[in-house]
């Protein structure tokens, strides 16, 4: 047997679940629509804004450096996991990455980025 087969057969299987689960809800379930499932839905709570509305740039620029730092932080498992291997090469590469990313953040700070305006 072919060494991509079982992967060829584990993607032909999701893409056929993937498909199946999208596409027969459509076909089998009843469309009943009415005003009240029409209805913007926020919470339990009326929207008092237009949907069309822009997001301030401010949402954005937090968003990626939540996203940026949440990303350097899941880092840290990979190495505490292999920590006794590393000894003391492994903590000094990781206080040099913690240095690194600690001046990131005060930057970040200092310029106001984690501001929310």
């Amino acid at each position: 047997m072919n060494p991509y087969g079982p992967v060829a057969i584990y993607l032909a299987v999701a893409l056929a679940a993937a498909l199946l689960f999208t596409v027969l809800p459509g076909l089998l379930g009843r469309a009943k629509p009415n005003a009240q499932k029409l209805e913007a839905y926020e919470c339990g709570v009326e929207p008092t804004s237009a949907v069309a509305g822009r997001f301030p740039v401010r949402f954005y620029l937090v968003a990626m450096l939540f996203v940026i730092f949440d990303v350097e932080a899941a880092s840290f498992f990979p190495w505490a996991v292999e920590m006794h291997a590393l000894r003391f090469f492994g903590l000094a590469e990781m206080v040099a990455f913690v240095i690194v990313l600690a001046i990131g953040y005060a930057y970040v700070w200092k310029r106001g980025g984690l501001e929310w305006k």
